[in-house]
């Protein structure tokens, strides 16, 4: 049977009702719908725990959340004001089409066009952002991560429900065997086919990556770097697991990362970060996109969200750039260009001279600028904007 639980939002600041109705989407597994209306939070569920369980959680939450009295520091620095002249639906255009098959909220398979403005656009972050930078090196990340990687990286205590573990059957004859016979006699794999991890399988030395950058700090453990630093580009597939959100604009299972990570000394990797946030101006404008580069924080999964949170704004460590999507009216973050201090050349011990490394990356999600780029221009390309169709054509010419 489902029920609805409704929770007041007047303890929480509007500003944090859109990470509590994300956040909310991992209370309880069976949930079916979440939504913000008339100041409450709506959860549609058939949870055998209750909607006065769901409530209880829900609000644990809203104490997170609202706990102290941080400020939330605010910043845009830039907007651009593009002619958006598609206003339709783009995700059913691209499945009635054909040009994406959903598999399931959040994973697809990408056919064409989409594909090719997917490659297009790596393209053209790596030639007309990433080469900017002297001395850039290339580099090609497995999709699989060490755990104790992850650990390195606070990953699981700061955000442990994106986490996809990946483990496989023990390393002993009795139990492939059974497993193999039991997935036979049910007439194959069933949702419900019994696999107690504890038994059959060990525990996870991987996870799948969630980040591109982790692999390069990872593998500049324990080095002292010479000069002021390196920068160095990589794309690589990336995997959040976000439950509900799956079904919201752009928030993929399975998504290709790429980005520009610096490490080095203090102002090598500042100025770097600043010459990024200039060159993303350059390109979204020269696009005709409607964009905004604004001040933003991590969505930490913690008790200290707020702590958290406010350090980075206060400290500006994240900024992303936001392209809208008119028929939703709203905007999807597409690209962040982050500071992270020493966090990371502390936890890998990666020198600089006789410092700790400071480490900052830009990052470009591909099929979320795909998605986004299309949600304002469609597949017409006669509506693309000139340099953007030039470019595009010209790609394609060569064969690139």
């Amino acid at each position: 049977m489902t029920n609805e639980c409704v929770i007041s939002l007047q303890r929480l600041d509007p500003s944090q009702h859109g990470q509590l109705k994300y956040a909310a989407a991992f209370v309880d597994e069976h949930i079916e719908d979440i939504r913000l209306e008339d100041g409450a939070i709506r959860i549609t569920h058939r949870s055998p725990a209750g909607s006065e369980r769901i409530a209880d959680r829900v609000e644990r939450l809203i104490d997170r959340f609202s706990k102290g009295d941080f400020g939330f520091k605010e910043a845009n620095l830039f907007e651009h004001s593009g002619p958006m002249p598609y206003r339709g639906d783009i995700v059913a255009e691209l499945v009635r089409t054909k040009t994406i098959k959903m598999l399931e909220p959040g994973l697809f398979i990408f056919r064409e066009p989409f594909s090719s403005l997917m490659r297009f656009l790596d393209w053209s972050f790596v030639t007309r952002i990433a080469k900017r930078f002297e001395g850039l090196g290339e580099e090609q990340y497995p999709a699989v991560i060490h755990a104790e990687t992850l650990n390195k990286t606070n990953h699981f205590t700061s955000f442990p429900e994106h986490i996809h573990f990946l483990t496989h059957l023990r390393e002993d004859l009795d139990v492939i065997e059974a497993f193999s016979q039991s997935v036979r006699e049910a007439g194959g794999w069933k949702a419900e086919t019994p696999l107690p991890l504890d038994v059959h399988m060990p525990k996870p030395r991987f996870t799948m990556n969630p980040s591109t950058c982790y692999h390069c700090y990872e593998g500049l453990q324990d080095e002292t770097l010479e000069g002021d630093g390196i920068a160095v580009t990589a794309i690589a597939k990336c995997h959040r697991f976000e439950g509900k959100n799956h079904i919201d604009f752009g928030r993929l299972l399975d998504f290709s990362m790429r980005e520009i990570i610096f490490v080095g000394k203090p102002d090598y990797v500042k100025e770097n970060r600043l010459r990024s946030i200039e060159y993303l101006k350059e390109l979204a404008a020269e696009w005709e996109l409607d964009s905004v580069i604004e001040l933003a924080n991590d969505p930490f999964f913690t008790n200290d969200f707020q702590v958290k949170a406010s350090f980075q704004r206060q400290q500006e460590m994240k900024y992303e750039l936001r392209l809208t999507i008119p028929y939703l009216d709203k905007s999807i973050a597409c690209s962040s260009v982050n500071f992270h201090s020493t966090t990371f050349g502390n936890a890998f011990n990666i020198k600089i001279g006789k410092r700790s490394a400071v480490t900052g990356c830009v990052g470009f999600g591909i099929e979320r600028w795909a998605f986004a780029f299309l949600a304002q221009f469609g597949l017409d390309e006669a509506l693309w904007p000139k340099a953007f169709r030039e470019q595009y054509r010209e790609w394609q010419e060569k064969g690139l």
